[in-house]
């Protein structure tokens, strides 16, 4: 049986019992959001900070709505398991944004069991129709545990993408404009001005992947970038897949990534936010290239600071690129 389908199995049975838990409550605590069309309070639930971020560029200053970020301080996305407070909450919900990839498999479930019937969720995967794309393993980067393999799911990191974000943001819009109609053209608007900036940075990324020295990235790390390396035609290795449980690399591994960096002539390794650096220090201790600069790309799987907002640490990224692409 693989890890896949054991994991789906064991949450089920988490749910089932949560769901209890919360049809129980439900029953002496009553339930209902009240809709922003009748002049109460529109309840919109975003699971992770990138589409938590997007709804609130999109919501603007319409009164009356309240937005809730579900995996708080720093909890990723593949580890998370929901408590019997987040699903009252989600079930009481009248939007549910939420990625829909593997990890998100519990809210099925969850939302077949919703106490509002009239929750509208979307699942931003499916809305990426086309654009959606199954993770893919390039050299150097299968795993090494002997057993069978899982199967291929969708890259759930679609939020990496500047282009995948100017689909969302307009699906997003459009979702919540049919749930609260009175301020549908308020979302439209909101939406066609901070399209227009993502717009702007998907330009500078562009001229910047074009007019670099290289196009090859190397991770000593996990890889969820996938979309955005695709995106302007960027070609990588790295050590794991972006959603690899793996935390150490074999030392084939370890002279695979060192072989290329001097192959290529490269002077720079990738690591993603939350990395304890081990595996950059390893390859670099393995390469004859020893003057390379490790430097961090921002999975936005981590903590994100106070004063950050998703284009903010999307410019942030481009310039990483710059200087590793350089």
């Amino acid at each position: 049986m693989s890890k896949t389908v054991k994991k789906e199995q064991y949450m089920k049975r988490i749910i089932s019992v949560l769901l209890c838990a919360v049809v129980l409550i439900a029953a002496f605590a009553g339930c209902g959001s009240a809709k922003s069309g009748s002049g109460k309070q529109l309840k919109i639930i975003a699971t992770i900070y990138p589409e938590y971020e997007w709804v609130k560029q999109i919501v603007g200053d319409v009164d009356n709505v309240e937005v809730d970020l579900l995996l708080d301080k720093g909890v990723d996305l593949h580890s998370f398991q929901p408590t019997a407070k987040d699903i009252i909450n989600i079930s009481s919900s009248d939007v549910f944004i939420y990625v829909g990839g593997e990890s998100d498999k519990w809210v099925d479930d969850v939302l077949k069991e919703a106490q509002n019937k009239d929750i509208k969720a979307l699942n931003l995967i499916e809305a990426l129709g086309d654009m959606a794309k199954e993770e893919k393993t390039v050299e150097g980067m299968q795993s090494e545990d002997e057993g069978e393999e899982d199967e291929k799911e969708i890259d759930e990191h679609i939020w990496l993408s500047v282009k995948n974000a100017l689909k969302l943001c307009k699906s997003i819009a459009d979702t919540l404009g049919e749930k609260d109609p009175d301020n549908k053209e308020t979302y439209s608007k909101n939406s066609e001005a901070y399209i227009a900036k993502l717009n702007e940075l998907d330009g500078q990324y562009e001229q910047a992947c074009k007019s670099a020295k290289n196009n090859t990235l190397i991770f000593a790390d996990r890889f969820p970038f996938r979309y955005l390396t695709d995106d302007y035609k960027l070609k990588y290795y790295a050590a794991f897949s972006g959603c690899s449980a793996e935390s150490e690399a074999s030392f084939k591994k370890l002279v695979f990534l060192a072989n290329k960096l001097d192959e290529l002539k490269l002077n720079k390794l990738i690591i993603i936010d939350g990395s304890d650096k081990k595996i950059a220090d390893a390859v670099i201790d393995t390469a004859k290239t020893k003057d390379v600069e490790v430097l961090t790309l921002n999975s936005m799987q981590s903590a994100v600071g106070d004063d950050d907002t998703y284009l903010s640490i999307m410019q942030s990224n481009l310039d990483v690129l710059k200087k590793a692409l350089n």
